[in-house]
């Protein structure tokens, strides 16, 4: 009985198992694997990629690294069709599809890597984190991340900004930037602010080329890089590495990247009309590839007519701009690409920073100029600004072999700014022949003004990728040349002074040789290292004035002096990958920038000590995460850094002037940044920011600071974005506010100022003037012809900016000098634009594709 009960158990036993075994053997037989390598172009394999299968039926992914060698062997794969993608630290990714798995016929393939740049790592990480909300987000971070870095993507450009955007709108969603434009989007020259740093205190690239003024490094939004030429944004808050060359990195780097050249061809010709009578038209051709059987050749091309009338009252302007790009390969490892960028602007903008109180309680919210009161300053005819401006680089990218890299990129731009602008007369009085003439005693109410340089410049790199990690050595270097002056004139007539407020020509030579060292420790721990030397020289010649500067030099026509600046800039970070799809980096970087040219616009140009260039010692730590239907990226830094100089008698020589240091600033805080796919295209993008920036110098040469633990102006101490976006085939929705917390702007005393025993006068006095909070909504719409139809990139795109017509205050400038700040109706105000509408239509031709 027993042995019969133990057969009848044992049997359905042994078919179980070998029901089991079978059906094994059938899923064994019904998979297969894919092998391979991934390598350069010169055929040595890369080491740590990564590579990617993805079913083409079923879209599952399965996710691999390569070996030391570049070498990769998947996992058992369902029979199937695949696209396999391979990609590694700076290089671009690489696709193959149709690859066949079956079990008979294990696959083989060969990936072959070309060297890449920040957009091609978006992409890659878009595509091989298996993250649908970074592939959503309309910006974002990077796994490979060694600092707290924002990228801007191509269709938060092309679809959730105004069609006459500058590169400052673009950023003005990125954690814990503000910019704001009182004349309307993209209408004006306008500055951006985050983390206690003003315009001039960071770098702004345009493909990798770092871009500025001569006198000191600020931008002008209106006069470079429209939206019409750029694809993407790469938002760096940080010195950097050693590698990232410019003359003030002090603070970050705002990369501006140019539009990807297209595989086929596409004509873009579009309309835009909005509010202000706003009107663009634009043109734009891709040839796609062409040329001969290999189709080595491609050019893009955007040629734009813009003209408005401006929020604010009168304040007209009007640009004419036209891009080119060109890219020839001559073979996959060497490619030359060429731009060329011309702009024409005109504008009648005064040279003041708004409307008093005052005037826009008589005038209105919009007040500016006036053309029917020709006895005061802002009478239109008087105020006029002509900027052409013209930027070029040819790049030549080179493996040379045996993991070593040539990129070098020279370059040459220039910006010439003739400005015409009237000034009140002394005491209130108004502008007439009397009050205007050239007489001694009496200054013209009018200013005729010209800043003008032009550069010249070269970026050279070379870098050795092996096993171990990339090695990167090479050296920015800039030579410029630049005429300034300003020279009293009379309005009612044009007739200019014999004399200047100040003339000078000055000629800038800036050398940055830097070597870095990026080691991959293990698979998941990446270690950087390296250093940058930074030199700039001066040689300037300052000509006689009517006193307001220089003065007359004892009758000489011109004296000429000479200043030199260095300064040793180490950086070291690490990147962690806890997982795949997780990352977490720490960072110690520095920067400098060095003093203005107006370091000599003292009585005599005699300065006996100069001084030294301003320092940042930068702390960061971050991390970034990618899921399926989030993305979360959070970093808290801490930024010390040097206050600008201040100028006082030097006592050892009475007709000279001496520099010293106003004291330390210190930034601090925390940023936060997440994008979540809630469903079927819509996402929810936000961001946040806490913060102080305050002077931290209790002495400042020995006598106690005034400032000590006050607030940095133009420093809000929280920020927040919020975005809800809808990305689906032909349809394309976002909503966005960015709202920016309360802040200070600063005054000058009026008269002394006691503290702790020690008298003041005459000085800046911070956490002054009170901003309020106020906030920013912009709503896009777009209707788009996607890839596949000959009407490929056909548009229809309406842009609301400021929707519920906010009407804030964002700066102020006290019109009193007082010890303390009282509201005065001579106070002049920067305002929030009213709400404005654009809508676009744009006619896209393609060749039908295969």
């Amino acid at each position: 009985m027993h042995g019969m009960s133990l057969r009848r158990i044992v049997s359905p036993l042994r078919m179980i198992a070998l029901a089991l075994i079978s059906t094994a053997t059938m899923v064994a037989q019904q998979s297969g694997t894919i092998t391979g390598n991934v390598a350069d172009t010169m055929g040595t394999g890369i080491p740590h990629s990564t590579v990617v299968f993805r079913n083409e039926s079923t879209s599952a992914v399965t996710k691999i690294s390569g070996d030391d060698t570049g070498h990769f062997t998947s996992p058992a794969l369902p029979e199937g069709k695949y696209t396999v993608e391979a990609s590694a630290a700076n290089f671009a990714l690489t696709t193959k599809k149709g690859i066949a798995v079956s079990a008979d016929h294990p696959a083989q393939v060969a990936m072959t890597l070309n060297v890449g740049s920040v957009t091609d790592q978006i992409t890659v990480e878009a595509n091989n984190s298996n993250s649908v909300a970074a592939q959503y987000a309309p910006m974002d971070g990077l796994l490979d991340a060694r600092s707290a870095r924002t990228e801007v993507n191509t269709a938060f450009i092309q679809n959730f900004s105004s069609p006459v955007a500058d590169y400052t709108e673009l950023m003005q969603m990125t954690p814990g930037v503000f910019s704001i434009n009182s004349n309307g989007v993209g209408l004006g020259d306008a500055k951006m602010f985050f983390r206690g740093f003003s315009d001039g205190l960071y770098d702004i690239t345009f493909d990798g080329i770092p871009w500025n003024d001569t006198n000191t490094p600020s931008h002008h939004s209106w006069a470079f890089f429209p939206s019409q030429w750029l694809g993407g944004v790469d938002f760096d808050r940080s010195p950097g590495t050693a590698s990232t060359v410019g003359p003030t990195p002090f603070g970050g780097s705002v990369n501006l990247l140019s539009k990807d050249m297209l595989d086929v061809r596409n004509i873009r010709g579009g309309m835009s009309y909005g509010s202000f009578n706003t009107i663009l038209g634009d043109f734009a051709f891709d040839s796609g590839n062409f040329g001969g059987e290999k189709k080595r050749n491609n050019v893009l091309v955007d040629v734009h007519h813009m003209s408005s009338d401006g929020f604010q009252t009168l304040n007209r302007q009007q640009r004419d701009a036209g891009s080119l790009k060109y890219q020839y390969k001559f073979s996959d490892t060497k490619v030359l690409t060429g731009f060329a960028g011309v702009i024409w602007l005109v504008a009648n903008t005064p040279n003041i920073k708004g409307p008093t109180t005052a005037q826009v309680a008589k005038y209105g919210y919009n007040y500016l100029l006036q053309n029917t009161d020709p006895t005061q300053q802002n009478y239109q005819a008087y105020n006029t600004y002509w900027v052409p401006t013209d930027f070029e680089y040819v790049g030549y990218k080179q493996q040379l072999g045996k993991g070593w890299y040539l990129d070098t990129k020279p370059y040459t731009y220039s910006y010439y700014n003739a400005q015409y602008y009237a000034t009140q007369p002394s005491g209130g009085k108004p502008i007439n022949a009397v009050n205007c003439a050239p007489v001694k005693g009496i200054r013209p109410c009018a200013m005729d003004k010209l800043n003008s340089y032009r550069k010249y410049g070269e970026i050279t790199s070379l870098s050795k990728v092996s096993k171990y990690g990339t090695f990167r050595t090479g050296m920015w270097y800039e030579w410029a040349a630049t005429d300034r002056y300003q020279i009293p004139s009379d309005p009612l007539t044009h007739t200019d002074d014999v004399l200047p407020n100040f003339h000078e020509k000055f000629w800038t030579n800036s050398y940055q040789p830097f070597a870095e060292y990026e080691y991959h420790a293990t698979r998941a721990l990446t270690i950087t290292g390296g250093f940058k030397w930074a030199h700039y020289s001066q040689d300037l010649k300052q000509y006689a004035d009517n006193g307001k500067t220089v003065g007359n030099l004892g009758g000489a026509a011109f004296t000429t002096h000479s200043a030199g600046y260095n300064s040793f800039l180490p950086s070291a970070d690490a990147n962690y990958r806890i997982k795949q799809n997780w990352s977490v980096y720490g960072q110690y970087s520095t920067g400098s920038v060095i003093p203005p040219s107006s370091v000599f616009d003292v009585t005599g140009a005699v300065v006996s000590t100069l001084p030294k260039p301003t320092y940042a010692n930068s702390f960061q730590t971050g991390t970034v995460l990618k899921l399926r239907r989030a993305t979360l990226n959070g970093d808290y830094y801490y930024i010390n850094f040097q206050n600008v100089f201040t100028a006082s008698p030097d006592p050892n020589q009475p007709t000279a002037t001496q520099y010293t240091q106003a004291g330390n600033q210190a930034a601090k805080g925390f940023e936060g940044e997440a994008n979540f796919y809630l469903y079927k295209g819509l996402s929810l993008y936000a961001n946040g920011t806490v913060g102080t920036t305050k002077y931290v110098s209790q002495t400042v040469s020995g006598v106690v600071n005034p400032n000590y633990n006050k607030w940095v102006a133009n420093t809000p101490g929280n920020t927040q974005g919020l975005g809800l976006t809808y990305q689906q085939k032909y349809l394309d929705f976002g909503i966005f506010n960015k709202r920016v917390g309360s802040m200070w702007n600063d005054g000058t005393s009026g008269g002394s100022l006691i503290v702790n025993g020690t008298k003041f006068s005459g000085i800046t006095l911070n956490q002054y003037a009170p901003i309020n909070s106020f906030n920013l909504t912009n709503l896009f719409f777009n209707v788009t012809m996607r890839k596949g139809s000959f009407f490929d990139q056909s548009k229809l795109r309406l842009s609301f900016n400021n929707v519920f017509d906010q009407r804030g205050t964002t700066s102020l400038t006290p019109g009193v000098k007082a010890n303390v700040y009282t509201p005065d109706p001579s106070d002049t105000l920067g305002l929030l634009a009213g709400r404005s509408v654009t809508v676009s239509f744009v006619i896209g031709l393609s060749p039908r594709r295969e």
